[in-house]
């Protein structure tokens, strides 16, 4: 349908050169993983499960919004898309939604608004009614930081695939009184649903990283990073590993504070600390390739999924 992707909106001339050979390839494909986790979950999920529900309604908002995003940079010539504030008051709207709804949820159980610290786990610090606030920040950040990684063939979806992995697990674990009480983390009732949801995830993004891989057939766009940040941090805070998220999700850590760094130490001196922000481009532009880059990123969240286990 010609919907293809505009390389050159960017301030960046040599991006502009890298990235060339990318111009057109097709994107909003965030539909293809949204539709499949959906799909998934309706046919093998507890659909009448809470938690389901709002990760659902969660899929469905951020791709929302990332779909209009795209729409717009699409069909508007040199439109950058939604402005960032109005991005940022749609995110906010909805983190606070399930921050008011989270608070109330767990407010009943006595690790309800506490956040669970790994190594020091008789150390959780509750946070009261600022844990709504928490909430929205954790969710608007988790999806604007896959959605900062998501640069080059495959980068973002294989880490989302990596992270959905391991959050099956720990899912399983904290809905399993059995398993969360040998490893001293709090039981979440009826969370083992959401190993299906994250499941469905891991494997939705599998099926779009065969296409997204280098050299990518299609992009996923805003439509497909916004939503997948957002339902990997909000599985991160209904199953209390917030903390361990950071961990697991250490590369879409890394890539926001390269971006916020970047910005500013400009804005102060100027001058640049990387040669290109998100991270990943820094690297390109060191001279390393985007599949050496692209595979040596997914190593590091390997190891750090590895290592979240120890965190548990």
């Amino acid at each position: 349908m010609k919907i293809g992707e505009d390389t050159t909106k960017t301030d960046s001339e040599e991006l502009k050169r890298m990235h060339s050979s990318k111009k057109n390839t097709p994107t909003m494909g965030g539909t293809i993983v949204i539709v499949a986790i959906l799909i998934s979950t309706l046919l093998w999920c507890n659909v009448y499960n809470g938690y389901v529900l709002l990760l659902m309604f969660t899929l469905i908002w951020f791709g929302a919004l990332g779909f209009i995003d795209d729409y717009i940079k699409l069909t508007q010539k040199d439109a950058p898309g939604l402005s960032d504030m109005s991005k940022f008051l749609f995110q906010s709207a909805l983190g606070l939604v399930l921050g008011l709804i989270l608070y109330f949820h767990f407010n009943k159980f006595t690790w309800g608004t506490q956040i669970v610290i790994p190594f020091i786990k008789e150390f959780k610090p509750d946070l009261g009614p600022f844990y709504i606030l928490v909430v929205t920040f954790f969710i608007v950040a988790m999806s604007n930081a896959v959605n900062l990684t998501d640069g080059l063939d495959g980068l973002a979806i294989g880490c989302s695939i990596i992270a959905g992995a391991v959050f099956t697990v720990i899912a399983y674990i904290s809905g399993n009184v059995d398993f969360s009480n040998y490893l001293n983390i709090p039981y979440i009732a009826g969370s083992q649903e959401l190993s299906v949801f994250c499941a469905a995830l891991a494997g939705g993004g599998l099926g779009f990283l065969w296409y997204n891989c280098f050299p990518a057939q299609v992009f996923m766009g805003d439509t497909g990073s916004l939503a997948l940040g957002g339902v990997l941090g909000l599985v991160a805070i209904i199953v209390k590993q917030e903390v361990v998220m950071i961990v697991i999700g250490g590369i879409f850590i890394a890539e926001t504070i390269s971006v916020i760094m970047q910005v500013s130490f400009y804005k102060m001196t100027k001058k640049r600390i990387f040669r290109c922000a998100p991270l990943h481009h820094h690297f390109q532009f060191k001279g390393l390739s985007e599949t050496k880059v692209t595979f040596r990123f997914w190593i590091i969240a390997v190891l750090l999924a590895g290592f979240s286990f120890i965190l548990l």
